[in-house]
């Protein structure tokens, strides 16, 4: 059977204000493999951002167990956590969230030298990994949005982290780029890594292996779930 690097257990997560409370994401569970491609299809405010920042350690469960490559989320501090996104997981956001100020290969080298590494040339064969080593050098304003993302991405895998999660990557794309990015994904999985995927776009069920559909905070279906 092939390793399962993530697993949800019955996760979920509410959030309080004077007036009522809100359960954004509610007994959820879902597996990932080593080279899947899961996508957690939903419309927006159907839980998914919350799914994805319980995944990544960003927020922590109220009830259920997160693991990753076996690390249990739940039992980790918020400085644990972070070092798993450091080691581990990969995120991507819909907006690329690079540092203006850096180049792409300086942008993807940032996860490895917050460790105390030289990461400059890992970081280059990340880029080179993700189809961008000729525009290492130039500044994220240079680049096409298909391009930043793509810079991301290798920001999110570089030290050999398998884990990625993204948050609607491709909504700030258009549909050539966004074909693009779903495909390097899925050619990443290939090589054994395992993605994680919300998204409402389309494209993003025709390429993975697995969707999961969310709504109200709940995981209704799943198509192509192994066994």
């Amino acid at each position: 059977m092939t390793s399962r690097l993530l697993v949800v257990e019955n996760v979920s997560r509410s959030f309080a204000s004077t007036a009522e409370t809100v359960t954004a994401v509610r007994d959820v569970s879902l597996t990932a493999r080593a080279g899947e491609f899961v996508c957690v299809a939903g419309a927006s405010g159907s839980g998914k951002s919350t799914l994805v920042n319980l995944i990544t350690g960003l927020d922590t469960a109220d009830t259920g167990r997160i693991l990753v490559e076996q690390v249990d989320l739940g039992l980790l501090d918020e400085s644990a956590r972070a070092r798993l996104r450091l080691t581990t997981i990969g995120v991507v956001f819909q907006e690329h969230n690079l540092i203006e100020e850096f180049t792409a290969l300086e942008n993807v080298a940032l996860p490895l030298e917050a460790q105390g590494l030289d990461g400059r040339a890992r970081a280059l064969d990340q880029l080179a990994r993700v189809g961008l080593a000729d525009v290492a050098h130039r500044m994220p304003h240079q680049l096409s949005g298909g391009q930043r993302q793509r810079v991301g991405v290798a920001r999110a895998l570089v030290g050999d982290r398998r884990v990625l999660v993204a948050d609607e990557p491709t909504g700030a794309l258009d549909s050539r780029a966004a074909r693009e990015l779903f495909e390097l994904i899925r050619a990443l999985c290939d090589d054994g890594m395992v993605a994680v995927v919300c998204s409402h776009d389309p494209m993003c069920r025709e390429i993975a292996d697995t969707v999961y559909e969310m709504s109200d905070g709940r995981v209704r279906t799943a198509v192509g779930a192994p066994v």
